[in-house]
């Protein structure tokens, strides 16, 4: 058996607009763990986008594989952790996900439990409170997940889809935490009823790849982002600014404050180059969508997808 192995795990966003708390999609920014058994553990960070933990049993990734370990009645012996990330810390892109998902990889590979897609979506979402950006991390493509009260966690994923996007990423951090105060503790039956199907039409739209009517729906959540878009400064203006450059729609990229917007694929170029110098405290960059989720690979048997 291995005793090295290198982990990748997606970025994901969440929501895309009225799918609150369910939608997910993977994009194409990486975290990437290699991973060694060793004598103690280790965590090394290769790369910008990563906490300062000075303490590793502090750590989500080494929190995440003891979690997975306990829970199999397992002891997880200590590993040497080399740790890069394109994934910006606190901007709604999924990379506690990312992390907790990474953690269940190294615990799925160092004891061979031989973990299932949704096995690992259940730890994930012990650890998260839901399963929307974990689902996505995970199976890859486009998701959308919802945990019952009775624990039980549905997950419906497909990867053909053949969208772009582009992502607003911000010089300043929105923690989750906040933006989930923003939020009221219950709607009226008629905003209720309407969130819903926006939803709906949302999801239906997206999964026949109608991106024009994908826009649409984008902007037109009840459920969150009337909320939060006043704690993201200009949100509102790239909103607009970037339907005028082209995008079918804009909307908050999970709890934000990244914004996402749908663009037409092989346009996303021209696009940034219409809004270039426009918002200063953003950085524009084009994303694809992540069609595979975890991938492991082994000094022994190169890449596998998971």
């Amino acid at each position: 058996m291995s005793k090295k192995w290198t982990i990748s795990i997606p970025a994901s966003t969440a929501n895309l607009g009225p799918g609150f708390d369910s939608i997910g999609i993977a994009l194409d920014k990486y975290l990437d763990v290699d991973v060694e058994i060793a004598a103690e553990w280790k965590i090394d960070n290769l790369s910008d986008n990563l906490p300062l933990v000075h303490n590793p049993e502090e750590h989500l990734i080494v929190q995440a594989a003891q979690k997975t370990a306990q829970m199999h009645a397992l002891a997880l012996p200590s590993c040497h952790l080399k740790v890069k990330s394109e994934i910006p810390l606190a901007r709604g892109m999924g990379s506690s996900a990312s992390a907790i998902v990474a953690g269940i990889e190294v615990a799925n590979q160092v004891l061979d439990l031989q973990l299932t897609s949704h096995d690992k979506l259940k730890v994930a979402t012990v650890m998260e409170g839901h399963p929307d950006n974990a689902a996505a991390s995970i199976f890859g493509g486009f998701t959308i997940s919802s945990n019952a009260d009775n624990g039980e966690i549905h997950v419906f994923h497909t990867s053909n889809i053949d969208a772009a996007f582009v992502l607003f990423i911000p010089n300043f951090e929105l923690k989750t935490e906040k933006a989930r105060s923003a939020l009221p503790d219950s709607y009226t039956r008629k905003i209720a009823a309407q969130a819903s199907a926006t939803a709906n039409l949302l999801t239906a739209a997206f999964l026949t790849q109608s991106f024009e009517q994908v826009g649409t729906y984008m902007e037109q959540d009840l459920f969150h982002e009337p909320y939060r878009l006043d704690l993201i400064p200009d949100s509102r203006k790239i909103i607009s600014a970037a339907k005028k450059a082209g995008a079918f729609g804009t909307c908050i990229s999970g709890a934000g404050p990244t914004l996402l917007s749908l663009v037409q694929k092989g346009t996303e170029e021209r696009f940034i180059s219409n809004l270039n110098g426009k918002f200063p405290s953003f950085e524009l960059v084009p994303v694809g969508m992540n069609i595979v989720g975890i991938t492991v690979s082994t000094n022994k048997e190169g890449s596998t997808v998971c």
